[in-house]
């Protein structure tokens, strides 16, 4: 491939994936929703995988898996290193793209019936997510006006007072997001003595994310460890809505030392920004609601087909939209089709 061929399929990823990739998401979605409140978390998790494989045949680029999920649950999952996207034909040459994917972020959720259950994917051009592995990650995740004042080493109380600074308001009007995990116990406790609220939430923290830096969302900030994955994923979603963040991997075995190792990290300690962890000039990130959430609503079924609701954004173009879709399975019947 030429330089000026390179430059053509850095420039078309925005421009001609961007649907095809809403279809992704809304493909695992449908396939999870259809799971929902079976308490079954693996069931729901190997249906959205399934459904999102068979979707990414249909798109013609020459994707690779950066960002795996299900690792560390033993969950079935779209493997790191796996090659997605339509087979070549007639001799073309699809775009090669980087993809990060999480079929259902939030099987609990969906399992349960419970909000704020996802289909997610980011892509960019090559090298433009980190690849990181499947362990924790340290986060702090704010909207725009927090550019710059957040310290993942400083006491909680210091960024709380930075966060509200930020957004000129006191640190008794915050809203702070942290998973219900009891190794966030000190961390509640140091919000709550620093006077801020606290919305606890069971699992979800990439929708979090995503919500403390959409205003009006009422969440100020997330806080807490949760998946590096989830991590690189919101990373992808902050740069498109200029979002911040602040992250650390938990490197704390041996075994996981020589992992990040073998995947060309050099510094288990560093902190990363939302850039570092999602650094492409190219990148699309499309989520698509399963349960019904704060941003998006789940998948809604009706006798002839569903409805789905997905929000897709990109970095470079500067676009959000939220896409209502209804999809409609064989002929409407007498009464037609419901859109409501």
């Amino acid at each position: 491939m030429t330089a000026a061929n390179q430059v053509v399929v850095r420039s078309a990823i925005e421009r001609d994936l961007v649907g095809d990739f809403v279809r992704v998401v809304e493909e695992a979605a449908v396939a999870a929703a259809r799971t929902m409140g079976q308490g079954d978390r693996k069931g729901s998790d190997q249906a959205a995988v399934q459904a999102m494989r068979r979707a990414f045949e249909e798109v013609e680029i020459a994707g690779t898996v950066v960002i795996g999920e299900g690792e560390r649950d033993e969950a079935p999952m779209l493997y790191i290193g796996e090659k997605v996207g339509a087979p070549p034909r007639d001799g073309l040459e699809f775009p090669r793209v980087d993809i990060a994917v999480d079929p259902l972020e939030g099987t609990n959720l969906c399992a349960t019936g419970t909000a704020n259950s996802i289909a997610v994917l980011a892509a960019s051009e090559p090298g433009g997510l980190l690849h990181a592995p499947d362990c924790y990650m340290q986060k702090i995740i704010a909207g725009p006006a927090c550019r710059d004042a957040l310290d993942i080493d400083a006491p909680v109380r210091y960024n709380l007072k930075a966060i509200a600074h930020s957004l000129d308001r006191e640190v008794k009007d915050l809203v702070i997001m942290v998973l219900d995990r009891p190794r966030h116990e000190d961390l509640i406790a140091q919000i709550r003595t620093a006077g801020a609220r606290i919305r606890l939430i069971p699992d979800g923290d990439l929708s979090a994310g995503i919500a403390a830096a959409v205003r009006g969302a009422g969440v100020d900030a997330v806080m807490g460890t949760g998946g590096a994955p989830e991590g690189v994923l919101t990373a992808a979603a902050l740069r498109c809505l200029s979002g911040e963040m602040v992250a650390r991997l938990v490197v704390n075995t041996p075994e996981l030392e020589a992992r990040v190792e073998r995947m060309g990290i050099r510094d288990p300690k560093r902190i990363y920004t939302a850039r570092d962890l999602a650094p492409g000039e190219q990148i699309i990130f499309a989520a698509c609601g399963v349960t019904d959430g704060a941003l998006l609503h789940g998948v809604r079924f009706f006798g002839d087909g569903c409805r789905t609701h997905s929000l897709v954004m990109t970095y470079k173009t500067r676009q959000v939209r939220f896409v209502d879709t209804v999809h409609m399975y064989r002929e409407p019947g007498r009464r037609g089709v419901r859109l409501y």
